[in-house]
């Protein structure tokens, strides 16, 4: 079923906070209000890279699996070029570029109804080294519902700042010092309840960070040593039958590890379970974490990890070595779990056992990840093309769908809408 967000105009805020009113009964209720306004508006945004909890999910029945120039509801031109993949949060859109020649950082607010812009900031940054596949806009922005949240890092800063969602003015700005990596920066931010989260694994003094949304100011800092292989995976969070929350996250150094959310200690870790660079990002299913390492665009393994609780050591609970993944996040559906190598080899895997359904090749080079709409498995590769496949046991290439310019992001889907970019041009498909 199809279900509309509140228009902003109409006295509900679209999820962002309302002035507290005087009295604390009236100001319960109003908060009440509030907090379920941005449960229902997160519930139907897609505030991270990958959508919520980083898990690449969505059950809209609106986005159609073939279509043409016409179907879409709009397309614009960015200003300026980039990786990064757009998030949403109610009629907003937010997206990043870059500028190839200056380094110049951009972030753009959109309207998800034309995609006019609304507003946008730029940030002057000093050029520097980047793999050919990296770009100056590769970080995807985290949403509240009341800002954005945007990081960029050179060789001589790492900036996390928070701009507010409804004007672009700059609410907080910290920097982390120099993030030394002969690739560049790829990571993204999260949001968990009152925290921003960030991870900066590079080849010097390594940490995580969880700062207060509101004022910027340091919750905790976790360190990750130094010296290995920079990382560029996003962090998710799992949560243990018990209730018990860890923040995951993972690394050369570090393998994959569940961190207490409240304070940054160390709650479980599987470590040496990887000797190459680690750049996609860990993801939960069957009650299992999984994340790949790999270099040279080939993946070294899928790791799937048994996390610790109740005076449980993490543990190894499987390894698939065959057509492992490098940069591409896997994706679940069911009792099904996807993995997506950059070469265009996808596994369908039990991942409760790694049992393999079937392996089959679809042709093309990824640098995007895969996510499920419905029934449905869809991916951009690089030259641009959104393939598109059934989500089963037995394989089924369903369409593939041509973007005319090249891809290294991953879709969002909000309200029934999918968005798709490329490296200069923004989509908007499907809906009612």
């Amino acid at each position: 079923m199809h279900v509309a967000l509140p228009h902003p105009d109409r006295n509900t805020n679209n999820g962002r906070r309302p002035r507290m009113a005087a009295g604390v009964g009236l100001a319960m209720f109003v908060f009440a209000a509030w907090a379920s306004a941005a449960n229902l508006a997160e519930a139907q945004s897609w505030p991270r890279f990958r959508g919520p909890n980083g898990a690449g999910q969505s059950d809209a029945t609106t986005i159609p699996v073939k279509w043409s120039e016409a179907d879409y509801n709009w397309v614009v031109d960015l200003e300026g070029s980039g990786h990064s993949s757009p998030v949403v949060w109610g009629d907003r859109l937010v997206i990043t570029t870059g500028d190839t020649q200056t380094a110049t950082r951009r972030i753009s607010c959109r309207s998800t109804l034309d995609g006019k812009e609304l507003w946008g900031k730029s940030f002057k940054t000093q050029p520097h080294r980047l793999h050919r596949k990296n770009s100056y806009a590769s970080s995807t922005p985290a949403l509240d519902g009341q800002r954005a949240y945007f990081t960029w890092a050179t060789p001589a800063e790492y900036v996390v700042v928070a701009l507010d969602l409804d004007t672009g003015a700059e609410a907080w700005r910290v920097d982390l010092g120099g993030y030394q990596s002969a690739h560049g920066y790829g990571s993204s931010p999260i949001v968990y309840d009152d925290m921003v989260i960030v991870t900066k694994d590079h080849n010097g003094s390594s940490f995580l960070l969880a700062l207060d949304r509101r004022t910027g100011d340091e919750v905790w800092k976790s360190p990750r040593g130094g010296g290995g292989k920079a990382a560029y995976s996003v962090p998710c969070i799992y949560t243990a039958p018990s209730g018990e929350t860890a923040v995951i996250c993972h690394s050369t150094e570090h393998g994959i590890s569940g961190l207490n959310p409240r304070n940054g200690e160390v709650l479980w870790s599987a470590s040496d379970v990887f000797v190459k660079r680690c750049v996609n990002s860990p993801v939960v299913a069957a009650g299992l974490v999984f994340g790949t390492a790999g270099q040279g665009g080939n993946g070294d393994a899928v790791v799937a990890v048994r996390p610790g609780s109740e005076g449980r050591s993490a543990e190894v609970a499987y390894e698939v070595r065959k057509s492992a993944p490098y940069v591409i996040t896997p994706v679940a559906y069911q009792d099904m779990l996807f993995v997506w190598h950059d070469a265009g080899v996808v596994t369908c895997l039990g991942p409760a056992d790694g049992k393999v359904h079937w392996r089959e090749r679809v042709g093309g080079a990824y640098s995007g990840s895969p996510v499920r709409v419905g029934e449905f498995i869809y991916c951009i590769s690089e030259s641009g093309t959104v393939v598109v496949l059934k989500a089963a046991k037995e394989f089924e290439l369903v369409a593939e769908n041509e973007l005319g310019e090249r891809s290294y992001a991953t879709p969002a889907i909000a309200d029934g809408r999918m968005y798709l970019r490329t490296e200069t041009r923004l989509f908007s498909l499907g809906g009612e």
